[in-house]
């Protein structure tokens, strides 16, 4: 158990401590392993000293739940967990799910809605001035103003809301031990103020330097384009080079600030992060719940990367892991998965080599280590910068080395590889390695829509390059002796997406001859692109104006759409049909989607319908001749 950090005060004293200097309040399972950021951040805080207890999905309905430890000596650290909790509870048509892979066993109901505002509220009724931290995904991206999807309105800042001192966004690890620093030097909480990757509160601007002053929350909340513009403004301040203070203004209770950034992690920095001595395992107190799903699907693949240059609309690293490239070393990657040779549970396989995007291994151009990503530019979008540097060697010379480790007999790679980038690589090395030894019969590949006007809102290149990306996979297959398939991921009712361009997807999903099992619908979380397009109906960056699918019977016929063999759905797509004015799609040719109902088939289903009636009726009179009909 000295393993793990204490989980309860008398692990804390059998450590030999007095009091905690953190305490750390998350809404996941305790796993100690670095794809968990609570892991890393606790990890991180005990390498340079301090003591660090764990509470793990407290009951928030009760204040004991902590007390754990007691006060901590220097603050608590709150976070929601690996997932945001909105996300984790809801579906996008906003139902319940059934499993919460964070929690033992999967189980649902560990934790609370808004789980980073509760564990905070609850913290700060029992301990009034102790200092609240708040960090991770869900409270990353509420960091100012937010649109939320759940409710439907523009909600404050999350700081404003939680009680918290601050928010240490982003991956966190520079912004950490400056704050723990301050902390042990004596700096009340709220004089805090200077450290890169934070938001704060005060009550006037004189110690910002030159802040961009945001329209108010009351300004963002009551008009759409206000709220476009403000949203257009911190989109182009997220980069740690060139990005300025932010200030939102909240009336009486003063003014919430964003510093810029905090800078990526060096490749030494982020070896050192997943050298820390991670025990790599679930806590033992969840064995007789089944342990933690969420850990059987990573716990045998490396992480060889942070941030992703390609600037996907409806994703939120820009916000969170940001643009730029971060890499672990060769020797670190190396070291890892030679310690997974020796688990007994390895069965010779590494699940995924990879990040937000598999295949990037460098920043997309030398100018991002010293002077950060274009404010108006992206790399990939809507094609290839000239300055981007396209370039798998280093990915190759990885993976070749993984390949030949003692008792590894595959290496795959199942995060995303990013094929606009693959096919702007002359060099073919890297797909036909790719194809010879890490796919195993399928490939999944994410060109997300077939019609160029919703890939635009979505910030993805044309289809055109997805379909010479398919060219190219199937000469490699055919070059290494394969038969390996692409499997698109597709997403249904994206901003922009009317029901003709719904439409033309169904279609296009008809002659690849496949029926999705499961289809993504757009889902609108805090500090995406497309979540403002979502809310507002105007592009942002653009200030266009943009068609938005947000009534849910809409929604459904969209994903109903691209499962138009499923029979449950025939009412839906047809309705869609008529509302693209494509009912040439309805018919007995090869090109069609469903089969008209004729008369004489109603008449035939209702004579069946008749005659299995009455034969049930004979059924009850057989077994109950003398009760009659019940």
């Amino acid at each position: 158990m000295q393993d793990f950090l204490p989980v309860n005060k008398k692990e804390m004293k059998e450590r030999g401590w007095e009091q905690a200097d953190f305490v750390y309040v998350i809404g996941d399972a305790y796993v100690d392993h670095p794809s968990f950021g609570a892991a890393i951040i606790s990890r991180l805080l005990e390498s340079r000293g301090y003591k660090v207890g764990i509470i793990s999905q407290p009951d928030w309905r009760k204040k004991e739940s902590i007390q754990v430890f007691g006060e901590p000596r220097l603050g608590f650290l709150v976070t929601a967990g690996n997932m945001d909790s909105m996300v984790n509870h809801y579906t996008v048509s906003k139902k319940h799910r059934q499993k919460d892979s964070y929690s033992p066993g999967g189980q649902m109901g560990l934790r609370p809605d808004r789980a980073a505002i509760v564990y905070s509220n609850l913290i700060r009724q029992t301990y009034k001035h102790t200092p609240i931290i708040l960090g991770g995904i869900e409270a990353s991206l509420r960091r100012m103003a937010h649109y939320d999807y759940w409710e439907n309105k523009v909600k404050h800042s999350i700081l404003i809301d939680s009680g918290a001192d601050l928010i240490s966004y982003g991956m966190g690890e520079h912004s950490i031990i400056e704050i723990a620093e301050s902390l042990e030097s004596g700096i009340p909480v709220e004089e805090i103020t200077y450290i890169a990757g934070t938001v704060f509160k005060c009550k006037d601007l004189d110690r910002v330097y030159e802040p961009i002053v945001l329209p108010s929350y009351e300004e963002v909340k009551e008009d759409k384009k206000t709220y476009a513009d403000s949203f257009a403004i911190q989109y182009q301040n997220t980069d740690p080079f060139s990005a300025r203070p932010m200030a939102e203004f909240y009336g009486s209770r003063g003014y919430v600030v964003q510093n810029p950034p905090a800078l990526p992690l060096s490749q030494e920095e982020m070896d050192d992060v997943y050298a820390l001595p991670y025990t790599e395992r679930v806590h033992p107190m969840y064995e007789k719940q089944g342990g933690i799903p969420a850990l059987e699907e990573i716990k045998f693949s490396l992480t060889s990367n942070r941030g992703c240059f390609g600037g996907c609309n409806f994703c939120a690293l820009t916000f969170h892991q940001g643009r730029i490239l971060q890499t672990r070393s060769h020797e670190s990657l190396i070291e890892e998965a030679e310690r997974m040779t020796r688990d007994p549970e390895f069965k010779g396989y590494i699940h995924d080599v990879g990040g937000p995007t598999a295949d990037f291994r460098q920043p997309s151009c030398q100018k991002q280590l010293t002077k950060g990503v274009c404010k108006n530019r992206q790399c990939l979008f809507p094609e290839p910068c000239k300055n981007l540097k396209v370039d798998h060697s280093d990915y190759v010379t990885l993976l070749r080395k993984l390949r030949q480790i003692p008792g590894v007999k595959k290496v795959f790679i199942r995060s995303g590889v990013r094929f606009d980038y693959v096919v702007a690589d002359r060099d073919k090395t890297f797909l036909n390695e790719l194809v010879e030894h890490h796919v195993s019969g399928q490939l999944r590949v994410a060109p997300e829509h077939v019609s160029d006007q919703v890939l635009k809102y979505m910030g993805k290149p044309c289809h055109s390059v997805y379909e010479e990306f398919l060219r190219e996979y199937d000469k490699a297959n055919k070059r290494t002796g394969r038969q390996q398939y692409a499997v698109p991921y597709f997403m249904s009712s994206h901003p922009g997406c009317t029901m003709k361009e719904a439409v033309k997807l169904a279609e296009y999903v008809r002659d690849l001859g496949f029926t999705p099992e499961q289809v993504q619908d757009f889902y609108s979380t805090p500090s995406t692109l497309s979540t403002c397009m979502y809310y507002t109906g105007i592009h942002p960056l653009t200030g266009e104006k943009v068609y938005v699918p947000r009534n849910p019977h809409e929604k459904a016929i969209q994903r109903a759409l691209m499962q138009y063999k499923n029979p449950e759905n025939r009412e839906l797509v047809l309705e869609g049909l008529k509302l693209a004015g494509r009912m040439d799609l309805v018919g007995y040719g090869p090109k069609c989607l469903i089969r008209p109902i004729r008369e004489k088939q109603e008449k035939k289903n209702g004579n069946d319908r008749r005659n299995q009636n009455r034969k049930t009726i004979r059924n009850v009179h057989k077994k109950n001749p003398k009760g009659g009909r019940r």
